[in-house]
């Protein structure tokens, strides 16, 4: 693939920050349309959904941010020089072309393409129908945008497939895929893994956990609660399991606090039978596989431990590899933890609301990735390029 300059690639990022903003009224247009024909029961993919005038300015500031950024091609990451004379330099380079399936969030159809061109490789957007006339209007203006620097619009690719269509483009793509990213739920990532033939970076599911630790804060503890939990539920980065240490001081009296609290905030809450021996009118856990699903929704799982190790084991049990957070003022505590929690972002007394490309000082973001090759949390800039090894000889032969 040919490399373009860092110069014509922000052109096309400046161009796109202006298209954007004069066609306000044409996105919402557009985004009006799948609004008005989309089901309400999933509140939670409808908040995805909705595109605003705030929507579209962090759109802007996505593009900005990453135009701001250094170019992440053909940076040298080791250099060496060999006995025999070879000079090995190994240096970033492009994946080539990736494939993204998301759904609902027209965002994503911005942040996906401005990270994929600057990182210098072409990229397909397999958005989902409901969000369709969004996305082609946002497609259309990064089409504009290329084409304004006379440049090609096959580096930004729109997707318009249903799931057989989808899985014929997989198995038999028309040029060759270097890797790709589902953005969903463990069905879909199932469906990509079992037919796709390149490399597929998981974008896993929230269901995160808090930790309140027997020397937690508990003023802050509500605080962080109450923000992870009810801020954005549509997002994986969203709080869905708290625990909570049977040896904190006044135990009963802060656990009926927290489970009051929630109620109050509209969350609905299950109890594991620890908890509902002192609250009785909770609702019981009844399935305990209920501790492995993402809600996206206003409802949480609370339950006890009597140590940090029941803690972690409980997290690394159930968790989805996303995000966790201890509430504690114990620093050996804190850092037990964060080494021992296996999650892609893990918190001292913090909110996992943070696990976010933007809040993460990244910029904008492909996705969050809970694999563990090639790079785990928010994949930015810097990490949709892999690499190559460039070595100059002089007539070596290997002896």
């Amino acid at each position: 693939m040919k490399l373009l300059s860092t110069t014509v690639k922000n052109k096309v990022l400046q161009s796109m920050e202006r298209l954007l903003d004069e066609n306000r009224s044409a996105i919402l247009k557009a985004n009006k349309k799948d609004l008005e024909r989309f089901n309400l029961e999933d509140q939670a993919m409808y908040d995805r959904l909705i595109v605003n005038n705030a929507k579209i300015d962090a759109m802007i500031t996505s593009i900005k941010e990453v135009r701001s950024q250094e170019d992440p091609v053909a940076q040298t990451i080791s250099l060496k020089k060999l006995e025999n004379g070879l000079e090995i330099i190994n240096k970033t380079a492009p994946f080539g072309t990736i494939m993204i399936i998301y759904e609902s969030r027209p965002d994503v159809t911005i942040e996906a393409a401005v990270l994929a061109f600057k990182a210098n490789n072409k990229i397909y957007l397999k958005g989902g129908k409901e969000a369709l006339n969004s996305n082609q209007a946002l497609t259309q203006l990064w089409h504009n945008a290329l084409k304004e620097n006379n440049l090609s619009k096959n580096y930004i690719q729109q997707l318009v497939l249903n799931r057989q269509e989808t899985q014929q483009f997989l198995m038999n793509p028309p040029e060759q895929l270097d890797l790709i990213v589902p953005r969903g739920g463990e069905r879909l990532i199932e469906f990509v893994k079992q037919h796709a033939k390149c490399a597929v970076l998981v974008s896993g599911r929230g269901n995160n956990f808090l930790y309140i630790d027997e020397d937690a804060n508990w003023e802050q503890s509500i605080k962080v609660i109450l923000n992870a939990k009810t801020a954005k539920i549509s997002a994986c980065n969203a709080l869905d399991k708290i625990l909570i240490n049977s040896n904190i001081d006044g135990y009963a009296d802060k656990l009926k606090d927290l489970y009051q609290l929630l109620d109050e905030n509209g969350v609905e809450t299950l109890v594991d039978p620890n908890v509902n021996e002192l609250i009785k009118d909770a609702d019981p856990i009844e399935n305990p596989n209920i501790w492995k699903e993402e809600f996206l929704a206003m409802k949480c799982c609370l339950g006890t431990v009597e140590s940090i190790n029941g803690a972690i084991d409980k997290i690394n049990t159930n968790s989805g590899g996303h995000s966790a957070t201890i509430m504690t003022k114990n620093k050996e505590s804190a850092l037990q933890f964060m080494e021992e929690v296996d999650c892609a972002a893990v918190y001292q007394n913090a909110s996992t609301r943070f696990t976010d490309g933007g809040q993460m000082g990244v910029g904008a973001e492909l996705a969050i990735s809970t694999d563990k090759l090639h790079h785990r949390g928010p994949l930015g800039l810097k990490q949709l390029v892999t690499n190559k090894y460039y070595i100059f000889g002089d007539g070596q032969i290997r002896e």
